[in-house]
């Protein structure tokens, strides 16, 4: 584990688990700790234990595990059983290697060789925390010497209470089937609006589009809100379960079950295509806002 500290910020990372954040928290005194992030179960292997994780080099799932690039069939083993689509890439299930670390920053890097995912990309994730927020920029490299479509995203964990609020503009949502994968786009309204709405335990597993890139979170019992912010990002997953008690806010660069569309779409969607050697970026903010 990697701790940094910036004033009353305090954030741990897990290199070896997925590269994920196991604790993002706010120190209001030496005995008073208010988590950013919902914490990590430490008895808990998995990567959805986790605070926080990154997904690349796609975000949510691809149908079936099975898709079409430029006449290349694509097939992927299921990751997250007993759901048949993969999820969120190779980075979250794989052990990151510590570049460099300090007080306040630390940088994360992981390789994937071309296996199922047939091409070879390198994988990286700064971190720098300030007394006012932290910022986590998180970089996909193709290493193969053929184009690669990628995606990025992050997928932070909040805790939250019956009265916990969002506040995100978006544009449009996918509405779902039993599978969580995308049928129809439609305007964001209503059950979907996500402007100053309750966000805890309304039942959600949804892909926004049309997102501003900035969502604030609140809650009467805390001393501050949340601001998630990223100019890269154009889409927005929110996850809350019916049962409450956290949710997933997620910025993304692409919509869900992108790959499966034709590949004249993916630019529409958010799907880039990397060149041997290009790399593609998201920046996210998550911001104290006092």
């Amino acid at each position: 584990m990697l701790t940094l500290r910036a004033g009353a910020l305090e954030l741990l990372l897990a290199p070896a688990r997925g590269g994920g954040v196991a604790r993002f928290d706010f120190r209001r005194s030496d005995s008073e700790i208010i988590p950013i992030f919902r914490p990590f179960d430490e008895a808990d292997p998995r990567p959805v234990a986790l605070a926080s994780f990154p997904l690349v080099p796609f975000v949510n799932r691809i149908r079936d595990g099975r898709f079409e690039f430029r006449g290349r069939r694509v097939t992927l083993a299921q990751n997250m059983h007993p759901d048949p689509s993969p999820l969120h890439g190779q980075g979250w299930l794989a052990p990151w290697a510590t570049v460099r670390s300090g007080q306040g920053g630390a940088e994360l890097a992981y390789r994937h060789e071309a296996g199922d995912w047939p091409w070879a990309y390198e994988a990286r994730q700064l971190f720098a925390l300030d007394q006012l927020g932290l910022t986590v920029d998180l970089t996909c490299t193709n290493r193969s010497d053929e184009p690669m479509p990628c995606g990025l995203g992050q997928h932070p964990y909040f805790p939250c209470t019956p009265a916990t609020r969002l506040d995100a503009e978006v544009e449009s949502v996918w509405t779902i089937d039993a599978k969580v994968l995308p049928v129809d786009k439609v305007p964001a309204t209503g059950r979907y609006g996500l402007r100053d709405r309750l966000v805890c335990g309304q039942g959600l597993d949804h892909g926004f589009g049309g997102w501003g890139g900035v969502a604030r979170i609140a809650d009467p019992a805390l001393p501050f809100a949340i601001e998630i912010g990223s100019s890269d990002g154009r889409f927005f997953q929110l996850y809350s379960p019916a049962g409450g008690g956290l949710f997933v806010a997620e910025p993304v660069t692409h919509a869900n079950a992108a790959l499966n569309e034709p590949e004249e779409k993916w630019a529409e969607l958010g799907i880039r295509v990397l060149e041997p050697g290009e790399t593609m970026r998201l920046s996210s903010r998550f911001s104290i806002v006092q």
